[in-house]
């Protein structure tokens, strides 16, 4: 009896593959999501300060003016353009540059006498993020050029105490490594619900699903069905996006262990793909899923720790949000993938995502049973 269930879960999962085959807008969206949607999401971070243009007045045409110039260099800023102060205002109008620097004559005369000169520092602020990193960035610049010009010139004691920066997990402080990571997260937890969902939906209406309730199969191996098969398709285009994109053409480092990130993904999937199935039994047709789906997607993925750390939010929604299986799919993922936590780690999340996944999947069983019955 057994062995004929997991025969009738196998056909019938070969049947959804199949029926996905022959879906080209979902298999543009699978392709899409973990491959061009992971590049772009990791070298296009909004928040970080990558060529931005800038412009330099310099009328003081010092050593230590030509040092400031020479400090603000790609990636962060665009080699600066010389312009003079008539010019200022007409390129920040025409939005040419976020940052125009104003280096007045006589400053180096005036550092090392002590006058503490000041520079003038125009910012586009319409460009918010850049121009709140970037401030801050050339206000750094400056003063360590500075102040190594005046160690050099003067006999002047040193510092009693040395910071000494050491960067763990991202040497390079690179961003693009948390972004194309953060990206492959989230669209599995999103992938994994579309298409189970669009899986049932579709069957619903085309009317293939009255024709499984006169064939000899339980509720049961139909849900199950989807949500292996789905499940199986989010896990192979994670492994791809994982290993060809973000390993091999951004070249970020994976510290942990592969094997036990997916067998943690496989649990989360577990717990997404029966709240696919939830959501499609509550909505009557697409769009009325893809409605729902904005509803609990945005919330899960903004929520989870993946866009901000979770210490920043209310203690409420904190543990409100244990109950969500990203939450724990996330602090599995950055473990591993980024610190190489291992299982003596990781244990208690892949305990709670196999609890949540398994009061998903029952929660869903039960909806679609209920679904099969007012079908009959």
């Amino acid at each position: 009896m057994k062995r004929q269930r997991w025969r009738n879960i196998a056909q019938l999962g070969l049947k959804e593959l199949r029926s996905l085959l022959r879906d080209p807008i979902m298999l543009v969206l699978i392709v899409y999501s973990f491959s061009f949607s992971i590049y772009t999401a990791a070298t296009a971070l909004p928040e970080t300060l990558h060529k931005a243009p800038i412009a330099v007045i310099d009328e003081d045409r010092s050593q230590l003016s030509e040092r400031i110039v020479d400090a603000l260099r790609p990636p962060y800023f665009m080699p600066p353009a010389r312009i003079t102060p008539a010019e200022m205002d007409a390129r920040m109008d025409a939005g040419l540059d976020t940052f125009a620097m104003y280096v007045p004559a006589g400053f180096q005369r005036d550092v090392l006498a002590g006058r503490a000169p000041a520079i003038q520092l125009s910012v586009d602020a319409t460009r918010m993020s850049q121009a709140f990193a970037g401030s801050g960035h050339i206000q750094v610049i400056v003063q360590d050029q500075v102040n190594e010009y005046v160690r050099r010139q003067r006999a002047a004691s040193g510092s009693p105490v040395e910071l000494v920066l050491r960067a763990r997990f991202n040497p390079e402080l690179d961003k693009s490594w948390f972004g194309g990571v953060m990206q492959i997260i989230n669209n599995i937890t999103m992938l994994s619900i579309v298409l189970t969902g669009a899986a049932l939906i579709r069957e619903r209406e085309h009317g293939t699903l009255e024709h499984l309730l006169v064939m000899p199969v339980t509720p049961f191996e139909i849900m199950a069905s989807k949500v292996l098969a789905m499940a199986a398709v989010v896990l192979l285009a994670s492994a791809f996006a994982l290993n060809v994109v973000v390993r091999g053409l951004m070249g970020v480092p994976i510290e942990g262990s592969l094997p036990l990130f997916f067998a943690g993904a496989t649990l989360h999937l577990f717990a997404t793909t029966s709240l696919g199935i939830f959501l499609a039994t509550q909505a009557r047709s697409m769009p009325q899923f893809g409605m729902l789906l904005l509803m609990v997607l945005l919330p899960l993925q903004m929520l989870s720790g993946g866009s901000t750390p979770r210490e920043s939010m209310p203690e409420i929604v904190q543990l409100a949000m244990l109950a969500a299986p990203n939450t724990h799919f996330v602090m599995l993922s950055q473990g591993i993938l980024y610190r190489g936590a291992g299982l003596q780690v990781v244990w208690p999340q892949l305990v709670s995502l196999a609890v949540i996944g398994s009061i998903l999947f029952l929660l869903s069983l039960a909806r679609f049973r209920k679904t099969l019955a007012s079908m009959a």
